[in-house]
């Protein structure tokens, strides 16, 4: 029973069979039929002119801070951001930008602080060239950035001309658990990037979306760093599938995480902030056990339950398509035989 992440799906049947039977052509002279289309779907869906097919979300990330950015520019972002904590200092080694990190609460960062870290014209000054968000917030365990501090940021970062990208990896969890359209979220950035490759399923891939003058500059960036992609409908196409069909039932994996929340903060040693799990990530406090990080995930391996580490003390289990009802009451029962040997 594999809690590890949602990356650990495998493509449905479905998925198989669309990827064996895909019409492709050569994507970097535009003319792979399949992913053009995912490309026009995604931009539908997501309220944007157009879209890119990437090969990662990291890659959709950093392609929008290249295409927005001048080198020596600032990005605004929450300090525990995936591009800041997690992309490998990709900004920095790849658009010459530095970051300017503010401290969030449950991912949000405080409108007034990134209106006052917006930098005015003094020649000691970079230039503030965007501000990126993350919705939902992996670091704080799947929480959902409320679209009304979106759109607060939006508006600060509107008057002063600085671009707003969004980190939208999870986006349709967070869509989901809030019963709003998701571009009730994208209408408060300029450019947002999701994978397909999580809670939706499919084996690869992510969209970057945005305006046409956008996308285009952004094809550019993705091209000089390797990711022009030759026949690559056969990955295209259980994206679409993905982006069509499985946003729905990201429902079941919320059900699923509560589920299991409860289960966990019921053993002994154990703590989770149920009321605060939003989506599909839980982080369980596992200092009640006097057991570190490794051993104790020894003990669950052992027990046929794999989860992972993320703070000193704090084990994120994350819940997917492959993790069904009965998996979480099974985790359950042999989590608690195993701390208890």
């Amino acid at each position: 029973m594999d809690f590890r992440s949602d990356t650990v799906t495998k493509p449905t049947e479905e998925m198989r069979r669309a990827m064996a039977e895909a019409v492709v052509g050569d994507d970097v002279y535009g003319e792979d039929p399949t992913v053009n289309r995912l490309e026009a779907i995604a931009a539908e869906i997501l309220g944007k002119q157009d879209a890119l097919f990437v090969t990662s979300g990291t890659q959709g990330n950093q392609v929008a801070v290249l295409t927005h950015c001048r080198p020596g520019d600032e990005v605004i972002l929450e300090a525990e951001s995936h591009i800041f904590l997690y992309e490998g200092g990709a900004s920095s080694a790849l658009a010459g930008v530095q970051t300017r990190p503010i401290a969030g609460n449950r991912g949000a960062m405080d409108p007034m602080a990134v209106k006052k870290a917006i930098r005015g014209e003094d020649i000691h000054y970079p230039y503030s060239g965007l501000i990126c968000l993350e919705n939902t917030h992996n670091k704080s365990g799947g929480k959902i950035v409320p679209i009304e501090n979106m759109k607060a940021i939006y508006e600060y970062a509107s008057e002063k001309g600085v671009p707003v990208h969004l980190d939208g990896a999870r986006l349709f969890n967070a869509a989901v658990a809030a019963g709003r359209p998701v571009t009730d979220f994208t209408q408060y950035v300029d450019t947002v990037q999701i994978c397909l490759s999580k809670g939706l399923s499919a084996p690869i891939g992510s969209i970057l979306a945005g305006s046409k003058s956008f996308i285009k500059e952004a094809r550019k960036w993705r091209k000089r760093l390797g990711g022009g992609l030759r026949q690559v409908g056969v990955i295209a196409a259980p994206g679409i599938i993905a982006i069509q069909e499985m946003v729905g039932r990201l429902a079941e994996d919320h059900a699923h995480a509560r589920m299991l929340a409860e289960g966990l903060s019921a053993i002994e040693g154990l703590y989770v902030d149920v009321q605060g799990v939003d989506t599909n990530i839980i982080l369980c406090d596992i200092k009640g056990t006097g057991l570190s990080n490794e051993e104790f995930l020894d003990r669950l391996r052992q027990a046929g339950v794999l989860a992972g580490p993320f703070d000193d003390g704090v084990i994120r289990f994350v819940t997917h398509r492959e993790i069904t009802g009965e998996h979480v009451q099974q985790a359950l029962v042999n989590i608690s035989k195993a701390l208890k040997s």
